[in-house]
């Protein structure tokens, strides 16, 4: 499923994913050879999952050497951590690691930090961080937002939203309000169904919720993350590019250390 393209922030590593792409790029996953599957950042501590207030609070210390070694803003770091968790216990197969979250991140929106954005302590990233819109100019995608759509009564065309970079119909598809009671979306997140309550789908201009419904996606696209095939055919499904793949895999190796 091809995405978007998304704002300028990936500029910063195109050139050099460029040189490394040149012989296969926009031909498909399959022209390059699979890069080894980045590492998964380590083991990640043991937390609560079920109802408690401010769970992403329990990744602070495991977060905040990390953030400051990366670069990262912590809050960022316990977003990328806490949807690593959910899905290790949710699709243990699947091999999530928070640095694949994070270079997804780095590449899609500098870690929520676009635009002069930052992420308040909820997990909102203000202000919103929306991509171009998609009608088919500058070799974009020709997609229309339906409810915006219908909402006017004129043609709206999606912009990627967030620091995931989301367009609506996948968001619909896989958005997951992260702050909801493990127990409550565990059917969902083993299954890979959309969360069809109202009020569970959460926002793709929150961090917690964007991170845990890029987790998702990932884990239903590339089966398991951790082989090099697996892991470049779930960063192929977010974004049809082999440059993109080469970009995040370089973000995501330079977590691991």
């Amino acid at each position: 499923m091809r995405r978007h393209t998304v704002v300028s922030a990936r500029l910063t590593l195109l050139l050099s994913a460029v040189a490394m792409a040149i012989t296969g790029c926009g031909e498909g996953p399959s022209r390059i050879p699979d890069p080894v599957a980045p590492g998964t950042g380590g083991p990640m501590p043991v937390i609560r999952l079920d109802a408690v207030d401010n769970k992403l609070d329990q990744l602070r210390a495991w977060a905040q050497p990390r953030a400051d070694q990366h670069g990262i803003p912590t809050r960022a770091l316990e977003a990328y951590g806490y949807a690593t968790v959910v899905m290790a216990k949710a699709q243990p197969s699947c091999h999530l690691g928070w640095t694949t979250l994070a270079g997804i991140a780095r590449v899609e929106s500098d870690h929520a930090r676009f635009g002069g954005a930052t992420i308040a302590s909820d997990g909102t990233v203000i202000p919103p961080i929306r991509g171009v819109a998609l009608n088919g100019t500058a070799g974009n995608a020709v997609i229309v937002d339906p409810r915006a759509t219908g909402r006017s009564g004129r043609t709206v065309y999606a912009r990627a939203m967030g620091p995931f970079q989301f367009i609506p119909d996948t968001w619909n598809r896989w958005g997951t309000r992260a702050s909801a009671d493990y127990q409550t979306l565990a059917n969902a997140l083993v299954n890979g169904k959309p969360i069809a309550t109202e009020g569970l789908s959460g926002s793709p201009d929150n961090i917690d919720d964007a991170a845990l419904a890029a987790g998702r996606y990932l884990c239903a696209s590339g089966g398991d993350l951790a082989t090099s095939g697996g892991w470049r055919q779930a960063i192929f499904a977010y974004n049809h590019s082999s440059a993109y793949v080469n970009q995040v895999h370089s973000a995501a190796t330079g977590y691991d250390t």
